[in-house]
């Protein structure tokens, strides 16, 4: 009984060993395709040498490959244009009054937010603001995506509609 349990074993131990030797990926093999793949990345050289019109060419189209990237990761294409930004995101809250948002155009809501300045009400947009009667403005009207200039120039064109 007991040889032909050792005989079992024996089998199952060829048996898996077997298989073990039958497959294509290793974990280790995985594991330094991984770790080569980080040391290129790291290596990479970081630019490149163009010359002559060839070079030229190949530099303009990256840069407009570039600049067409960064303004993908900017707000409604990059446009610094504060009734763009404002028709896209801010007309939301602020043609209604939602969360006691002072409607574009009504000066009696908008004069004492001006009294205090353009910078604390481009500060107010950028950082957020919590209100003493309740209202409520998030961070850069809820878009993340805006930058610091579109955020400003539509401040700039909202207090522009009240004078």
């Amino acid at each position: 009984m007991i040889s032909g349990l050792v005989l079992l074993a024996l089998c199952l131990i060829g048996l898996a060993m077997f298989i073990y030797s039958r497959q294509t990926i290793s974990p280790s093999a995985t594991l330094e395709s991984a770790a080569d793949a980080a040391a290129g990345t790291r290596i990479a050289p970081v630019g490149a040498v163009y010359a002559g019109d060839t070079g030229r060419a190949a530099m303009q189209a990256a840069k407009e490959s570039a600049d067409k990237a960064a303004a993908a990761q900017v707000a409604y294409g990059g446009s610094t244009d504060g009734k763009t930004v404002y028709d896209n995101l801010c007309h939301s809250c602020h043609t209604a009054g939602v969360a006691g948002a002072p409607k574009l155009g009504d000066k009696a809501m908008w004069s004492a937010r001006i009294a205090q300045g353009l910078d604390t009400l481009v500060k107010h947009a950028t950082d957020g603001y919590h209100g003493p009667d309740g209202n409520f403005m998030p961070p850069k009207g809820g878009n993340p995506a805006l930058s610091g200039e579109q955020v400003a120039n539509t401040v700039k064109w909202m207090v522009d509609q009240v004078k």
